[in-house]
């Protein structure tokens, strides 16, 4: 009888090598082939574990050559586990045509869960957690980064980030300008030596790691939109968020109004102040 084609959706550590389950191992250790972001992440992790597997590369820019070659080798009989360089494949990742592919082909796929970056960033954060939004990666394209970002603005649900930490100056400085001063969670570098969990506030990360920038893997936690009427901003704060509008080309009056709508004061002192400055 014919074996049953699967592929297994194996998730990796996000950094300590301790947190692979034994049910990982033994599916890594059991199927014929694994399909790898990257064959040299992938393949430190299993020389750890004393693994040997074929691999396969399979990323963002040969997923639609390698996806049909995969799919064509489980349909002969193989079984195949799937992995990214770090945690949940399939999430953020051209994991997730890969599970499209298996679908259209009448492939069964098996899940084998393991450390998400989104989940543990999430569970410490401080931020409420019933209910929440898992954003990516922001756009390096500024209109489709504003655009994005821009879309959120009544989001009520807590909205997670993932970044790179060369380009994470310009994010937070762009979440202040958007959303105003909101509570911020900054995990840095989870599970690995130097995790760092930085609770702070917007106003503040935009510009508390100017002069000294955080480096390493980085989820950013960001507060949802609160349905209260209370301020959100200081009055100084308020005219630094018009002020910084008004650098990108918004009118005065126009970042007056916004810095308003964001603070809960009143459109015509923080005018007043601008001017004034």
């Amino acid at each position: 009888m014919d074996k049953e084609p699967i592929l297994y959706v194996v998730g990796t550590p996000i950094g300590n090598l301790g947190d692979i389950s034994p049910r990982a191992l033994e599916t890594l250790r059991g199927v014929d082939f694994i399909a790898a972001e990257d064959t040299r992440v992938t393949v430190k992790l299993l020389n750890h574990f004393e693994i040997k597997k074929p691999l396969v590369s399979y990323f963002e820019h040969n997923k639609h050559d390698k996806g049909d070659k995969i799919i064509h080798r489980i349909l002969a009989g193989e079984s195949c586990a799937v992995v990214t360089d770090a945690g949940m494949p399939c999430i953020s990742d051209p994991g997730e045509d890969l599970i499209r592919q298996c679908e259209e082909a009448g492939i069964k796929t098996v899940v084998v869960p393991g450390p998400s970056a989104v989940i543990s960033a999430l569970a410490v954060s401080g931020l409420e957690t019933g209910r929440f939004t898992f954003e990516g990666f922001l756009s390096v394209n500024k209109k489709s980064r504003s655009d994005h970002l821009e879309s959120l603005l009544d989001e009520r649900r807590t909205m997670i980030f993932y970044e790179a930490p060369h380009k994470l100056n310009n994010t937070l400085d762009d979440l202040y300008k958007t959303f105003g001063n909101r509570r911020l969670t900054i995990a840095r570098e989870l599970t690995k030596v130097h995790e760092e969990i930085i609770r702070t506030d917007t106003a503040t990360a935009a510009t508390a790691y100017r002069e000294n920038p955080l480096k390493g893997e980085i989820v950013l936690i960001l507060e949802g939109k609160k349905t209260e009427d209370q301020p959100q901003m200081t009055f100084d704060q308020a005219v630094a968020y018009a002020k910084g509008l008004i650098a990108d080309g918004m009118r005065p009056t126009d970042a007056a109004k916004k810095a308003a709508a964001e603070s809960g004061l009143k459109k015509n002192e923080i005018y007043k102040e601008l001017m004034e400055a």
